[in-house]
């Protein structure tokens, strides 16, 4: 029986690290007392409430009453980690050994989990458990298209906290309210600072850091496409925007433009860390700044200007956090970097190159956070397999380091059609390798995921969920960074005049038909798991949508391959492709709008429409 237990035991989403087993069961009373330490415990034990009422079990918050309890908090002193506790299941009763409310927390956390596993009856057991990083962040795109709701934020936090995530990030490039720049965000349906702090009030109450992230030298594009701004950028009409990507360092004006926006952002956020991110800077030393850098070389430019952010920072009271692909672009840069910074070393390939450079950064003693990501953006479903990798492989790397924590990423490049329900898997990953990486099985996640997250009996949804998230494989091409069937549901079916290779072109008829073979059929997306709220019956839906986008974006190809070639494509075909993509538009805007403000819902849309009145064209309507 004990072992039987073990192996049950193993079906937690965020393992554990020690679990013994002791003979004997504990069943819930009818009407237990839920004793906690302070008011702060009160939160993990009403969630642990609502779900022993789905057991007819009528559990009572108390502040530790005189008498016997259900399960009492016991604050403890015996690790000097304070999210670290201690789990002790007995016939007569359960009891939590933390030395904070974060460690309560957590052990509630396990404990719901363990009863999803076996109901109302749970074997005697001890665990002690605390997680292989300090911080376990979730860093999450509100800048290329969707800007969720504030309710949105807040359904998310609270599945990010069950899973033991204390840290989330919001990549902002123009989506906040600025009192000083009011042109700054207007039509992307920005951030208020009163989102902002409830948000953060949100966060605290689930023991999560809401930490601040604002683009502060590159990525600045859309700011510098205002008129008022543009001559602030590094190269005008770089990649067609009319200011470029990238301040320019040398223009006293640029640091200035910063310090007015951080006035307005920064002091928001209680966390001492705040993210400037400074990534990606492609048009440095190529424009306005290129003597200098000339002179100076291109590295120094970029550390001047970041020095200047850096002393905003500290005016903030602010410790910097920073992109670490430019400086590890120019090496030298490491020991003349502020040793209380923190670099965020990104590399989204599961194999690819950075992960094997956190030595370097290491080595240098600074700070660093390894940010691995979902693979979801670019892609309707996710790149399943290489999210996992690259999960696995970074996390390995940090242990192996020490790293400061793991921030796992999720853009949305492109227009953001990509669903966060798509993401969520991601998300649970990225937060098990955070908590307990060696003892997470990646073969087998997927099913223990939609287990505890949809409440699934069977391995029906994981089968769905594994082949979606490979189209970018089973395609019959891999490209980095993205799957080609994102292109291909818009691009248009003609071949380009100029003459460029199209995503259609890229892929394998065989691979077309297989994907549609295996996600066109119907029923294979289940039902929603009995007590499923509207968060996870939307995330079903976002998930079953991206498998018909990409099965459109199959039919699209098949039919856009033989045109390429001077076959002859039945009119009949372009207008069903008409209809199906009026129908996913249509159902498109319904789940975008549920879940986020409208902003650039436009953008997307336009793109329906551009190839649905292409095949309408086609068809001769």
């Amino acid at each position: 029986m004990v072992n039987l237990h073990r192996q049950s035991l193993e079906n937690l989403l965020i393992p554990v690290k020690k679990a013994a087993f002791q003979t004997g069961v504990f069943r819930w009373p009818q009407k237990p007392y839920l004793a906690g330490f302070c008011n702060d415990d009160a939160l993990p034990l009403r969630q642990l409430k609502d779900d022993l009422f789905k057991y007819s079990v009528e559990a009572r918050l108390a502040r530790n009453p005189f008498g016997k309890a259900g399960l009492r908090v016991i604050r403890s002193k015996s690790s000097t980690n304070h999210e670290a506790y201690q789990l002790v299941i007995k016939p007569d009763g359960i009891s939590v050994h933390s030395s904070s409310s974060a460690g309560t927390y957590y052990a509630v956390q396990t404990l719901r989990d363990i009863m999803q596993i076996f109901g109302n009856s749970i074997p005697c057991l001890t665990i002690e458990d605390e997680p292989d990083f300090a911080r376990r962040g979730v860093y999450h795109d509100c800048s290329r298209g969707k800007v969720p709701k504030l309710s949105t934020l807040k359904e998310l936090v609270t599945r990010l906290a069950h899973w033991k995530i204390n840290e989330l990030q919001l990549y902002i490039e123009n989506v906040f309210t600025f009192k000083n720049h009011p042109e700054i965000g207007k039509g992307y349906s920005p951030f208020a600072p009163g989102e902002i702090l409830e948000l953060q009030e949100h966060c605290r109450k689930h023991h999560i850091r809401l930490v601040g992230s604002l683009a502060s030298f590159g990525h600045f594009e859309k700011i510098l496409s205002l008129p008022q701004y543009s001559h602030l950028g590094e190269m005008p009409g770089f990649r067609g925007f009319p200011g470029g990507t990238t301040l320019c360092p040398i223009d006293s004006d640029s640091i200035k433009l910063v310090e007015e926006l951080y006035s307005e952002f920064v002091p928001l956020f209680d966390a001492v860390d705040f993210n400037v991110c400074c990534d990606e800077t492609w048009e440095l030393g190529r424009g306005r700044s290129q003597k200098k850098a000339d002179k100076k070389g291109v590295g120094r430019v970029y550390l001047d200007f970041i020095l200047k952010i850096y002393r905003l920072c500290e005016r903030f009271g602010k410790r910097m956090n920073l992109w670490a692909d430019i400086v590890l672009k120019y090496p030298e840069l490491l020991d003349e970097l502020p040793r209380d910074i923190v670099l965020l070393n990104w590399e989204y390939e599961q194999d690819g190159a950075n992960i094997a450079r956190t030595k370097e950064i290491a080595e240098a003693n600074i700070p660093f956070m390894v940010c691995p990501g979902t693979s979801g953006w670019l892609t309707h479903g996710s790149r399943l397999s290489n999210a996992i990798g690259n999960v696995r492989n970074f996390a390995a790397m940090g242990r192996k380091y020490k790293a400061e924590g793991l921030l796992n990423t999720d853009w949305g490049d492109q227009g953001h059609r990509n669903f966060i329900g798509a993401s969520l898997h991601g998300f649970a990953h990225g937060a098990a390798h955070s908590w307990n990486g060696r003892a997470v099985d990646d073969k087998k996640f997927t099913e223990k995921f939609c287990f505890s997250f949809f409440n699934q009996k069977t391995s029906k949804l994981a089968e769905a969920i594994k082949l979606l998230g490979n189209t970018y494989v089973t395609c019959g091409k891999i490209v980095k960074n993205k799957s080609l069937l994102y292109s291909a549901l818009i691009e248009p079916l003609i071949l380009s005049e100029s003459g460029n290779t199209d995503a259609i072109d890229m892929m394998t008829e065989d691979g077309l038909h297989k994907i549609l073979e295996q996600l066109s059929g119907k029923g294979i997306w289940p039902k929603p798991g009995k007590g499923a709220n509207e968060f996870e019956r939307m995330a079903l839906k976002e998930l079953a949508l991206a498998a018909r986008m990409d099965c459109l974006a199959c039919t699209r190809a098949l039919a856009g391959r033989k045109l390429r070639c001077g076959q002859t494509v039945r009119k009949t075909e372009f207008k069903k492709l008409s209809i199906q993509m009026h129908n996913i538009a249509d159902d498109f805007k319904v789940l975008w709008l549920s879940r986020n403000k409208p902003s650039r819902l436009r953008d997307n849309l336009d793109l329906f429409r551009k190839a649905k009145l292409e095949s309408e064209r086609l068809a001769g309507q």
